[in-house]
């Protein structure tokens, strides 16, 4: 059976888009099967992948509402065991849908489930919106594990601490089998005195959730969005393709 990897930070910027289409991509390298799902209506992770935003057949919009299958929204990309359901902005105005129906918290896990115990993918990673609402509920109510992404400053330490707050609380009335795949430090750069400050801070107090790899700033990642690809396709020997595939090795040990 497959696992369900959510990728969620509510403060926006910290390269959650980005590290998961770069894992998703990085696990496709490793000979995974992959299905990555964009949760987020801005439709980054869909673009990222080469996926229009416009006039898509079927999105995660209609498959979150019941209105398709997860199945009959997967679109295939042109690289290696990576797949995706697309979305756009109409998912903004599913959020608001969800909050008045009953078990609104268990709809992605329900249109989920027939491809997850169908074997499909060996991981299905979430890309959830840089909020706490509806739709990221759904995407920590549906996960096996979560991933954090998070750059190196002290407000950042603070979000950190709400969000570990609020995956407690979803693990107690929701998920019982979520928990914590790792804290992944996104732009990093040791040069700087903060950044190791909040390195610090981190492995005292999370050093267990702590991915060895981080994430450097990199040309090569930020260039590999406007071209519609993961960076390990626009430049497979740069330092972010590099690091991005040690994240996959470390998050298959992991779960």
């Amino acid at each position: 059976m497959g696992k369900i990897i959510a990728f969620a930070n509510q403060k926006g910027g910290v390269g959650k888009t980005t590290s998961a289409v770069n894992v998703a991509a990085s696990l496709g390298q490793l000979g995974k099967r992959v299905l990555l799902v964009d949760l987020d209506p801005q439709g980054n992770t869909t673009s990222g992948v080469g996926v229009s935003k416009k006039a898509l057949r079927c999105s995660t919009n209609e498959v979150i509402l019941g209105q398709a299958e997860a199945k009959d929204a997967v679109v295939a990309t042109q690289f290696a065991n990576l797949s995706v359901i697309p979305t756009n902005i109409a998912l903004a105005g599913a959020e608001f849908e969800l909050y008045s129906g009953e078990r609104a918290e268990y709809k992605l896990r329900d249109a989920l489930k027939p491809l997850r115990e169908g074997n499909e993918y060996d991981y299905i990673i979430l890309d959830c919106p840089p909020s706490l609402g509806m739709l990221t509920m759904n995407g920590l109510t549906a996960a096996d594990g979560v991933i954090i992404p998070m750059q190196c400053e002290f407000y950042a330490l603070e979000g950190l601490s709400q969000l570990m707050v609020t995956i407690s609380r979803i693990k107690k009335l929701c998920n019982e089998n979520l928990m914590v795949a790792g804290i992944l430090v996104t732009m990093y750069n040791g040069r700087l005195v903060l950044s190791l400050q909040v390195m610090s801070e981190l492995k005292k107090h999370y050093g267990d959730k702590l991915f060895k790899t981080t994430i450097s700033r990199n040309v090569r990642l930020t260039e590999a969005p406007g071209f519609g690809m993961p960076v390990f396709y626009h430049d497979k020997h740069s330092k972010g393709a590099q690091e991005y595939l040690d994240v996959a090795k470390e998050l298959v040990l992991r779960i």
